[in-house]
């Protein structure tokens, strides 16, 4: 039988050494009037995988600058056609939405192909198998469902993307997979929705009897909402994900997230946004610590163990950009 390790995640990043690269980064944004922002993502991504590191051995970023230019080139004549035709007829804004609504799926699968096979550990890279087939079906029939019902159906439809997603993600030859259930789902957005609940109480009652000191309490339970949604959520979503046999598991807490976040914020409106790459580091380096990997057995054996999956190969010359969407 083997034994279980437990290898956490590391992030070795600096504040100060990362300042320099996002302060060139956004002031040759500025100058190239954001054409060098596609520069900038690679560098700042290279900086993060590089050092986030996972029992012993770093991450590494392939991404190159002219796919993801190309991916928001791609984003920009899209948004520009829609406000154009908006503009000049209503009807006709109408049907570039339509379009648009129904092209993302696509759009979107292209873009985890690019991610995950731009990312690899140990020299072998991740990769990405879900079938454009699925993707409408979780991009777009169940958003639509889920305004029909008034955002009933708004926990299932993030359980499905988040299962099309980590269940069609491998590394190596290897799958991941994804336990989680939709009530694993709707019992956390049903507590953030007491939450809510619970605002929406103690605001009619300093209404009701003219207490304004309870209005108080209105923005910490808003702010607890805020926290309790960011960590609760990945919480769930990365200890129910497995590579194999392995497990992943997350461990943040509410109270710890919120303090970084404040402070965060605070440090970000004094220095005039020069503090967030600080902040970035910070918020980083707090939810790596939190993350890592229950491996059955030796973890290195099993990456040696791996080979590259015959069509990840293909991928690198497959139609591929990056679209800046977060899932």
């Amino acid at each position: 039988m083997q034994t279980q390790q437990e290898h956490a995640f590391e992030f070795t990043g600096k504040g100060w050494e990362y300042f320099r690269i996002w302060i060139v980064n956004l002031l040759l944004s500025i100058l190239t009037l954001g054409i060098y922002s596609a520069w900038a993502k690679v560098r700042r991504l290279q900086y993060f995988y590089r050092n986030t590191q996972l029992a012993g051995a770093s991450f590494e970023y392939h991404g190159t600058p002219i796919a993801i230019l190309k991916g928001r080139l791609i984003a920009f004549a899209l948004l520009a056609a829609y406000t154009v035709a908006g503009q000049m007829n209503p009807l006709l804004g109408i049907l570039i939405f339509v379009l648009l609504a129904a092209v993302m799926p696509w759009l979107i699968v292209r873009s985890l192909r690019f991610k995950l096979f731009n990312s690899s550990y140990r020299g072998l890279r991740f990769g990405f198998a879900g079938s454009d087939g699925a993707a409408y079906a979780v991009f777009l029939l169940f958003p639509i469902l889920t305004v029909l019902t008034l955002y009933l159906l708004a926990p299932f439809t993030h359980y499905k993307i988040k299962q099309y997603q980590h269940n069609n993600s491998r590394f190596g030859d290897t799958f991941f997979r994804f336990d989680a259930t939709a009530g694993n789902f709707y019992g956390i957005y049903l507590k953030a929705f007491g939450l809510l609940l619970l605002a929406g109480v103690f605001f009619g009652i300093s209404a009701a009897l003219h207490m304004p000191i309870l209005m108080v309490i209105l923005p910490l339970i808003y702010l607890y909402i805020v926290g309790f949604l960011a960590v609760r959520l990945p919480n769930l979503i990365w200890s129910k994900t497995g590579l194999g046999e392995h497990d992943l598991y997350c461990r943040m807490e509410v109270g710890k997230y919120l303090m970084i976040a404040l402070t965060n914020l605070l440090g970000i409106v004094f220095t005039l946004g020069l503090y967030i790459p600080f902040a970035q580091i910070r918020m980083a380096q707090y939810k790596f610590s939190c993350m890592g990997v229950l491996a059955q057995g030796d973890l290195a054996e099993f990456v040696a163990g791996q080979v590259q999956s015959d069509s990840a190969t293909g991928e690198e010359t497959a139609e591929m950009f990056d679209l800046d969407i977060s899932l």
